[in-house]
């Protein structure tokens, strides 16, 4: 089976909540188990304008018989059900669900670059809101083989709060 790590994140509504219910739907999706998540942190929204509310973000190890394609759609699927539209690039969010990395059976990062997924995430060393949660499920900042030590040492600018 499939290893993936998804980024959860929330800046409107009931944020604990949106996260808990996602979370919930992702344990629930067929041929898919939840194995572990992070606590969650309140975080700065970072890349957009100043006037956002803070995020409430966490990340899971999720352990799965689909590819990271289908994997993926799943998770849009959650996002749509959970009222998640899609105003603008940078806009605010009820729930955003992102697939940062996946591995194979033999523990094997998988790569991928689609225009609908590209694996890993191109944008997650820059973000403390994934790394830092991420360092909480892998404290030896290495996950499938990517060391992130490096990256989460030039994220420390950005505000973040372990709830």
């Amino acid at each position: 089976m499939m290893k993936a790590i998804v980024s959860l994140g929330a800046n409107l509504g009931e944020r604990e909540a949106a996260l808990n219910t996602a979370l919930r739907l992702l344990d629930a999706l067929p041929a898919t188990r939840l194995l572990r998540v992070s606590s969650m942190y309140e975080t700065e929204a970072v890349g957009v304008p100043d006037s956002q509310p803070d995020y409430l973000n966490c990340v899971a190890e999720v352990e799965s018989r689909f590819s990271p394609e289908m994997l993926l759609g799943m998770c849009l699927g959650i996002e749509t059900s959970l009222g998640r539209t899609r105003p603008g690039e940078k806009s605010p969010r009820l729930i955003d669900i992102d697939l940062l990395l996946c591995a194979d059976e033999s523990g094997e990062m998988i790569r991928h670059d689609s225009w609908e997924l590209i694996l890993p995430h191109p944008r997650m060393h820059e973000r403390l809101f994934v790394l830092a949660p991420l360092k909480e499920l892998f404290p030896d900042e290495s996950v499938f083989g990517m060391d992130f030590s490096v990256a989460f040492s030039e994220c420390s600018g950005q505000r973040i709060k372990p709830l």
